[in-house]
């Protein structure tokens, strides 16, 4: 019987029929319980007529050289050129930019998720090549934990440590009787991950945790956030967690049902913070009461449900979301300190957890082991941003940012480099986005699909897909190691990135650094070795190279013991100390507290968000938009595929409306409505939902960026995307995180002719 050929992806691993060198069918792996029906849909679209198939260079750039008129980007046609004359041009114009400007004037953070392989990971290979090539103005954080990357290291620990620890789910049917899911536990979100997901793990694990007779509190404007047996649904208005946790907070402290031992020896600054609580310093106890107005829930449930937290072994959660708002650290922090004057922390059950159904390996039963990593090296250039901060370095070079501590000055970016990822999908106000993006002198993309974010470039040079290329998948807690073998020809004259950075540093002078002599299979051989060492530190023993090739698959054991976070740190907080300045968990920081940032001060408060259904000016635009992760697709990958198509109304992404807001304008079921606000407007799919907050929209992330006319400044949107709606502002001064979910705005019923949709058309091509 032959080895089946595997490939993995995002959402999974699937076995890859062929027939006649093309893809036919992509199945679900045997092994996974519950697969995602995305991988599946997506083979015609790999070969389809959205693939970029020769390298292009924008008309204008072509004719003109670099720095042409990039107030046409995303509006002249492209010229089909050969590789030889796109690698000119390119390698040209880096040599260009780093002898007149410096190598901190190149942007290449680079930004997405791009492969579950990890050696083609696009954003791994683009960086390695510019530190190869003399550095790079690069990013930190992320788009999704923003706020919680540089929040957490300073109150318990990296949020990458805190993913990989995060207490089984095994553990949590055994002993949990009360999960509180703060922002719920979407089952779309847990499809992916970002190695791979070969199994898994959130819908079987709340059947067993609600069997187990676990209760499960779903705190979401969104019912659909969290379904299933024994969930109950508390429906709370937006961005007011923090408000609804510090009410909780304070009927413990209030009933003498906090821990005071636990605080007193496994955390620091909580006296200050108490003084918050109880009013004691600004006159407003931090009651239910006040909560309530706050939040729209009754103070007597508020005050039911600390009572039920403090009287059973209870498990604390918080979606990504709730931390991609304004003041988006608060609920963060709050969770932590809730757990812990609980007392719970460490102990099997109970505690915390932050992204439970966020991504498909939290809480796993693997080991906290990823395999092979393409190492980037050093990188000269010390110049970097946050990551959402992008479209206010493009557009105030030179301009200020504090940030963690520190001032930052942005750099005058005269060169983009973008390998991986979709900005035109990532960023918020895309509008402001698009300005931006047309200040630098040139933008190059190693790009699959002709995306927003390839429209919008002056190169445009073409990748291949996973199908295309021989990889290694594996993922933080997963049990499978995949061989990514080749299952087709590249399309068109596509090449991987690998490749094309190759062909880049050998003009460049640093193909002998970059590449270390190796081709593709000699890094996978290298890469593997290296990952089946460190392998041994886990207790797991990796076949050969050779064999775990010929198998496709190798399958590593359960740990011997579950996974309880913080167990260690709370039998002994000496001994097991955490990567704080004090060793413990830091209800109030005196590092935070010392940079006085008056948007986030030195413990957790309630800070009222830039918009909000509170707010006095919420009358202009009455609805809060919450951009959520789609059902159909990973962010804007495959948008084009047959599955999020299907999902499309009149072939826009859908917008959900409770009833009565939708009555109350006019709308019904199925009609297309212009959703808009100052920052813009798009158009989508009406689809009527009871099971959301009155008050509340949501439209799924995603929709490929598709402007009714690209030289018109705050073009209509055709086809749906929120983010020409969401604020660009940071999350505070500490971590200037995406604010994405902090966005009002009104919804219309549109009565006039539909533009067709043109975002999965390649764009137009010139012959010289």
């Amino acid at each position: 019987m032959s080895t089946p050929l595997l490939t993995s992806m995002h959402w999974g691993v699937y076995e890859v029929e062929r027939e006649a060198g093309r893809v036919t069918a992509l199945r679900p792996f045997a092994q996974d319980p519950d697969p995602s029906p995305i991988g599946s849909s997506i083979a015609a679209a790999v070969t389809g007529p959205t693939r970029v198939r020769r390298p292009a260079v924008r008309r204008s750039v072509y004719e003109g050289g670099p720095g042409a008129a990039p107030e046409r980007r995303g509006i002249d046609p492209f010229v089909e050129t050969s590789w030889d004359e796109a690698l000119d041009l390119v390698a040209g114009e880096i040599a260009r930019v780093r002898a007149a400007r410096g190598n901190a004037s190149i942007y290449a953070g680079s930004y997405g998720w791009a492969s579950a392989g990890r050696f083609h990971h696009a954003q791994s290979q683009v960086h390695r090549f510019m530190n190869c090539a003399g550095g790079y103005t690069g990013h930190v954080g992320t788009y999704s934990l923003g706020a919680a990357r540089t929040l957490m290291p300073r109150i318990v620990m990296p949020m990458d440590d805190i993913i990989g620890q995060m207490t089984a789910w095994p553990v949590l049917e055994e002993h949990c009787r009360l999960f509180v899911a703060f922002g719920g536990m979407p089952g779309k979100n847990a499809q992916v991950g970002t190695g791979g997901a070969s199994q898994h793990w959130l819908r079987g694990g709340l059947a067993r945790l609600a069997a187990a007779g676990c209760s499960i509190v779903n705190v979401s404007p969104a019912r659909a956030d969290l379904e299933g047996a024994k969930v109950e649904w508390l429906p709370i208005r937006p961005n007011t967690d923090a408000a609804l946790m510090l009410a909780l907070a304070h009927e413990l402290r209030a009933h003498g049902r906090h821990n005071r031992a636990f605080l007193d020896s496994h955390c620091t600054g909580y006296p200050a913070f108490e003084r918050y609580l109880t009013g004691a310093g600004d006159g407003q106890p931090k009651d239910a009461r006040w909560a309530s107005a706050i939040t729209g829930i009754a103070a007597e449930r508020i005050v039911e449900l600390a009572a039920r937290m403090a009287a059973q072994r209870t498990m604390l959660n918080a979606s990504w979301s709730l931390q991609r708002a304004d003041h988006g650290e608060q609920p963060y922090w709050m969770l932590v300190t809730l757990a812990a004057m609980l007392g719970q922390v460490g102990l099997p059950g109970g505690g915390f957890g932050l992204g439970y159904g966020a991504i498909n390996n939290a809480g796993a039963d693997g080991a906290a082991f990823s395999g092979p990593t393409l190492p980037q090296g050093p990188n000269a250039v010390k110049t970097h941003i946050p990551v959402a901060r992008i479209a206010d370095m493009l557009l105030d070079p030179g301009g200020r940012l504090e940030f963690d501590g520190q001032t930052l000055a942005y750099p005058d970016i005269r060169l983009v480099y973008w390998a991986g990822g979709n900005p035109f999908h990532h960023h918020q106000d895309l509008n402001r986005m698009v300005a931006a993006w047309r200040r630098p002198d040139t933008v190059v993309v190693n790009e699959q699909y002709w995306t927003a974010s390839a429209k919008m470039a002056d190169v445009v040079l073409p990748a291949t897909t996973m199908l295309e290329r021989d990889d290694i998948g594996s993922a933080t807690r997963d049990r499978f190691m995949v061989a990514m073998k080749r299952a087709i020809d590249p399309v068109g004259e596509a090449r991987d990135d690998y490749a094309i950075f190759s062909a880049l540093s050998e003009r460049l002078g640093s193909h002998a650094a970059y590449t270390e002599g190796r081709d593709t299979m000699q890094w996978l051989r290298h890469l593997y070795a290296a990952s089946r060492e460190r392998a041994k530190g886990f207790d797991i023993a990796l076949p050969e190279f050779g064999e775990f090739w010929a198998r496709g698959l190798a399958e590593m054991a359960v740990p011997a013991k579950a996974a309880v976070f913080l167990a260690g740190f709370r039998a002994d907080p000496k001994a097991h100390r955490l990567p704080t300045p004090s060793g413990r968990i830091e209800i109030g920081s005196d590092t935070i507290a010392s940079f006085r940032y008056d948007d986030c001060p030195g413990h957790p408060v309630w800070r009222e968000p830039a918009e909000w259904l509170g707010a006095a000016h919420a009358g202009r635009y009455p609805l809060h938009l919450l951009s959520n992760q789609p059902h159909t697709k990973l962010h804007s990958q495959y948008d084009h595929g047959a599955y999020s198509r299907a999902n499309k109304i009149r072939g826009r992404e859908p917008v959900l409306l409770n009833p009565e807001d939708a009555a109350a304008r006019g709308i019904s079921e199925g009609d297309v409505v212009r959703v808009f606000n100052a920052r813009g407007a798009c158009l989508a799919g009406a689809r009527l939902d009871a099971g959301l907050l009155r008050g509340v929209v949501t439209m799924a992330t995603g929709a490929w960026y598709d402007p009714l006319d690209a030289a018109v400044a705050g073009a209509l949107d055709k086809h749906g995307n929120p983010n020409v709606l969401t604020l660009d502002k940071g999350t505070s001064r500490l971590t200037q995180g995406c604010s994405a979910h902090t966005t009002m705005v009104e919804v219309e019923r549109h009565d006039g002719p539909l533009p067709a949709i043109t975002a999965f058309e390649p764009p137009h091509f010139h012959t010289p």
